[in-house]
């Protein structure tokens, strides 16, 4: 069997994360086959372009696709993959029919990663591997979804290799991923206070707001959502001036279209899971890298992330 063509290191890593790298690398092609659980995030894509370059067509990542998952993030993902040049399969999810998700209990991850790996385990019959992108941070994160991963035997190469938040991006930089700086997006699902329920009509109206601001340049922001109301969370680095570009009745009524009856601004700015305070959980830390809140460039052209 031929070596793999590997992606070259277009700038320098510091010698413990190129030993990481060479890491994933060899516990990934020890392997021989894998699905990646892949939802086009900055993890996941990491996880894919290297199963990819180990294992070729051995390689698969999938997709879930459900209302919870922003329409513009399904779109990043297709063409992530095909610029990383793996197989990539979609396979509709169901997790809004269990009321163990659309409740929406504290430990709903849990219920819709239980759903995702149900339908991976069915497609990974034959010794193939079922990958994540679970990084060294999110293990000391609220994430109950990752439980329903090990329950289905799901491997997390990144967390294994001792790789975090910040060692997944700057690998991906010097790799040249054109989204190696795409901002963290979580599923639209957690836009609503625990105990709010979940439906597709809410989850479709939250992402039509965020995809109106998101085409006004905004690309790092959150509408939660809370009843019929809407509170708008941005960096906070954006507050003072947002009004100065973005007309705020303009804004008033975009969202009275969309169905909310109010909107509000978050005055103390976005902080990845703050709904999770009332319930004594610790939010995410912020990711400096992406941080100031502005479109990102398009992470389908190589190298306009540089």
């Amino acid at each position: 069997m031929s070596s793999p063509a590997l992606h070259p290191l277009v700038e320098c890593l510091p010698p413990p994360l190129e030993q990481a790298l060479g890491g994933l690398r060899q516990s990934i092609k020890a392997l021989g086959s894998t699905l990646v659980a892949y939802s086009g995030g900055v993890d996941s894509a990491l996880v894919a372009a290297i199963s990819a370059e180990q294992l070729g067509a051995d390689a698969e990542a999938v997709t879930g696709v459900s209302p919870a998952l922003a329409p513009h993030l399904l779109r990043e993902a297709r063409s992530q993959a095909a610029w990383m040049g793996i197989r990539h399969r979609e396979v509709a999810t169901r997790e809004l029919e269990d009321p163990a998700y659309s409740s929406n209990p504290i430990d709903r991850c849990y219920a819709c990663k239980r759903e995702l790996h149900g339908l991976l385990a069915s497609l990974s019959a034959g010794g193939i591997q079922v990958l994540d992108g679970v990084n060294l941070d999110d293990l000391g994160d609220h994430r109950p979804g990752i439980r329903a991963a090990r329950e289905r035997g799901v491997v997390s190469p990144l967390a294994e290799q001792g790789i975090d938040k910040a060692a997944v991006r700057q690998i991906s930089r010097a790799l040249g991923f054109p989204w190696w700086d795409k901002p963290a997006q979580p599923c639209l699902a957690s836009r609503f206070p625990y105990g709010e329920p979940v439906t597709a009509s809410r989850l479709q109206r939250v992402a039509a707001a965020e995809d109106w601001l998101r085409r006004r340049g905004l690309e790092q922001l959150r509408v939660r959502c809370q009843g019929a109301t809407a509170r708008l969370e941005i960096p906070a680095a954006q507050l003072d001036d947002l009004f100065s570009w973005l007309p705020r009745q303009e804004l008033v009524e975009a969202f009275r279209a969309f169905g909310f009856v109010a909107v509000s601004l978050d005055l103390e700015g976005l902080i990845s899971g703050k709904l999770n305070r009332e319930h004594g959980l610790q939010p995410s830390a912020p990711d400096p890298l992406t941080s100031d809140g502005f479109r990102r460039p398009d992470p389908t052209v190589p190298g306009s992330g540089r």
